[in-house]
């Protein structure tokens, strides 16, 4: 056979191969492409999207029991089932309209002004929520559980407060000062269960708790003496207003409440992303979180690493409360300057995964339902309660993940 016909007859099979290697290579693709996608149904990531999912799902329930329309068209269901979806259909998409509307972009005003100020007022309510969920998660990542957000937003709002009405200083250094003082003031009240942790092994939860109640009362106390922070004549116990030299600046101007504590949140997360993934520090953090007894072995000093994560925690949470005084509620210190944000920041700590980014994601969400839900009392009549509702229904489902997996039948965790 000629010497040509051989080469060609060589090349066939290499072309089959060739187009064997192909099909292969297809293959591949589909099956990467699949475990892509099993690894995303498997993920916390996708558990908690689902959560929110299934409580926007139960909260719109809750909807349809408030409207009265719907109410009264279910007594006539068989007669005219129309009117009946008809009310149910404008009742869902009116109240989620409004809550879009009120957080997000408001259609029925004119000018741009007015119609991206509810975005603004989303990302003010978010800022708090994200300092003090990134306080909670970084405890969290140490396996530490922060419970008293409350108590360490107090001490810090009324450290700021304290620096700024007792100094007359130049903007340029009262409000750093003011700030710096909160932080100060968050991390060592945090620090005290860290601290107790580490020496005695008292449980954090309980010690966090009763320091709650205790930043409370001395607060409170601070706030009924003339000559400590109690506003001069005054009988309340509140501190007089912020001076204008440590008050936040306004970043989209007068017009606008949202403020420099927003920027001083994105920040943070950048601060605590790089914390945890990228410095020596951090990786204690994470390995004390997932075995103290192996970090322990391998030379890292646990009881350090439970005051360290306590501290920056503390801090992270202090400037929330610095955020409330010096840029949201800037008429004065009151007991009531958390706004139950210490608490709802372990919300947004469990649904962003106490990831930075997502507990980033998750404060928006919240900022988002706390702006949005006024604007759905005031123009649909539906109880501010609902948001409150479905904001614990997330905590619910986030806190039951098998429950989650089961409704969806999504696979198990890889590790369970």
């Amino acid at each position: 056979m000629p010497e040509g016909t051989e080469k060609d007859t060589g090349q066939e099979p290499g072309g089959a191969d060739g187009g064997a290697d192909g099909g292969k290579g297809r293959r591949t693709d589909a099956d990467r492409w699949r475990r892509a996608m099993r690894e995303i149904a498997m993920g916390n990531a996708m558990v908690a999207l689902l959560s929110v999912l299934l409580a926007v799902v139960v909260g719109s329930l809750m909807i349809l029991l408030t409207d009265e329309d719907v109410r009264e068209s279910a007594g006539y269901l068989t007669a005219r089932p129309n009117d009946f979806l008809w009310a149910v259909r404008y009742a869902i998409t009116d109240a989620y309209s409004a809550l879009f509307q009120g957080s997000i972009y408001n259609t029925n005003v004119e000018g741009f002004e007015a119609r991206i100020r509810p975005l603004s007022e989303t990302l003010k309510y978010s800022g708090p929520l994200i300092l003090a969920g990134l306080g909670v998660g970084l405890a969290f990542r140490a396996g530490l559980f922060n419970i008293g957000g409350r108590g360490q937003m107090l001490l810090a709002g009324a450290a700021a407060g304290w620096v700024a009405v007792s100094f007359e200083l130049p903007k340029g250094l009262h409000l750093p000062l003011a700030v710096l003082a909160g932080i100060a003031a968050g991390a060592l009240w945090a620090g005290i269960a860290g601290f107790l942790k580490a020496r005695s092994g008292a449980h954090e939860v309980i010690v966090t708790i009763m320091l709650n109640y205790v930043g409370y009362y001395l607060v409170f106390y601070a706030l009924t003496r003339q000559g400590w922070l109690q506003a001069p004549g005054s009988g309340n116990p509140k501190s007089e207003a912020m001076p204008e030299s440590v008050i936040l600046p306004r970043l989209l101007g007068d017009k606008f409440n949202l403020h420099a504590g927003f920027l001083l949140a994105l920040i943070a997360v950048v601060f605590t992303w790089w914390l945890l993934n990228k410095s020596a520090m951090g990786f204690r953090f994470r390995a004390v979180g997932e075995n103290p007894d192996a970090a322990r072995t391998a030379g890292i000093n646990v009881g350090r690493t439970y005051v360290t994560v306590m501290l920056i925690a503390g801090a992270l949470v202090g400037l929330a409360g610095v955020n409330q005084v010096l840029g949201t509620a800037t008429s004065g210190v009151t007991v009531d300057l958390d706004a139950g944000i210490g608490f709802d920041a372990i919300t947004v700590a469990l649904l962003g995964r106490s990831r930075p980014l997502g507990i980033l994601a998750a404060g928006l969400l919240f900022g988002a339902l706390k702006a949005g839900g006024f604007s759905m009392a005031a123009a649909e009549g539906i109880p501010v309660e609902i948001v409150l509702v479905i904001q614990s229904l997330i905590v619910l489902f986030i806190a039951a993940p098998p429950l989650v997996r089961a409704l969806f039948r999504l696979p198990k965790e890889a590790n369970a």
